[in-house]
């Protein structure tokens, strides 16, 4: 028994003596840089300006997160489906690209509290006959794979029992299909489908009505271990609502009016 006990003294002993594990946030202050995965075929959250420059909601964000940590952000351009890839394969610090706060993508990475909330909307080729999101069933649908709007929209093809869903690799590519009458519908944000409208660079295309969706709730994301850069994160994000830099943004990339709650009624406040 008294040897038992000593050992254990000695492995409580060590452990007191070890030095504490530089994590994720550590690193990144060390190495003076941020990088953040951002999608930019996703305006007004990520885009290029004429010069070929990343523009955007996303790009400013991980800009002023860079700001506070006192770093320099460097901008990775993925697309939504690479963007866990990303980060798994370290070649990324965060992701700051309007990802959805799934509970199976938290099986692999860990998120934040919510940084923007969407709403989507219908859009449709300007030849389909369709006047409200109901006039989907049937038709030949699509969105970029593994997003909200994918999910959702596979769902409604196999509940309806007919129709047919198309997964793309990027939202360029969906839109452009949809242009071009290889869709009839899509589901998109309802910020990115007024920002493809108003582009011209889509030809055709016309928003029908609201998606019956839940707000779609999107969160920064690191590596599912690093709870102290989350921790940090979460912080941010609370600062950048409460000293109306959430709303500058909002302002800037999205237009007038009230930026989204980030709040749940009965959840969190």
């Amino acid at each position: 028994m008294r040897t038992s006990i000593l050992a254990a003294w000695a492995v409580a002993a060590t452990a007191v003596a070890l030095p504490a594990q530089a994590d994720k946030l550590d690193d990144i202050i060390a190495s003076g840089t941020l990088r953040c995965a951002v999608v930019l075929d996703f305006p007004p959250m990520g885009s290029r300006d004429a010069q070929n420059n990343p523009i955007g909601f996303d790009v400013d964000y991980c800009s002023d997160l860079a700001a506070a940590l006192g770093v320099t952000a460097e901008v990775v351009e993925t697309t939504f489906p690479e963007r866990i890839p990303a980060l798994m394969s370290g070649s990324v610090d965060v992701a700051v690209a309007s990802t959805s706060d799934t509970l199976e993508r938290a099986k692999t990475v860990g998120f934040t509290i919510p940084y923007y909330s969407f709403e989507n909307a219908v859009v449709a080729n300007e030849k389909v006959e369709m006047s409200n999101w109901e006039g989907m069933k049937g038709k030949v649908v699509g969105a970029t794979a593994g997003t909200y709007e994918a999910i959702w929209l596979e769902g409604k093809v196999k509940e309806w029992g007919e129709g047919e869903f198309r997964p793309y690799q990027n939202q360029a590519d969906v839109f452009l299909a949809l242009s071009q009458g290889q869709l009839d519908a899509t589901v998109s944000t309802v910020e990115v489908a007024e920002a493809n409208v108003k582009s011209g660079n889509f030809p055709g295309i016309k928003i029908v009505d609201k998606a019956p969706m839940v707000p779609d709730y999107v969160a920064l994301i690191t590596l599912r271990e690093e709870y102290g850069l989350i921790n940090y994160m979460n912080l941010f994000i609370n600062q950048q609502v409460r000293t109306g830099r959430y709303a500058e943004l909002y302002k800037k990339w999205v237009g007038e009016g009230e930026p989204a709650d980030l709040t749940v009624k009965g959840v969190y406040r």
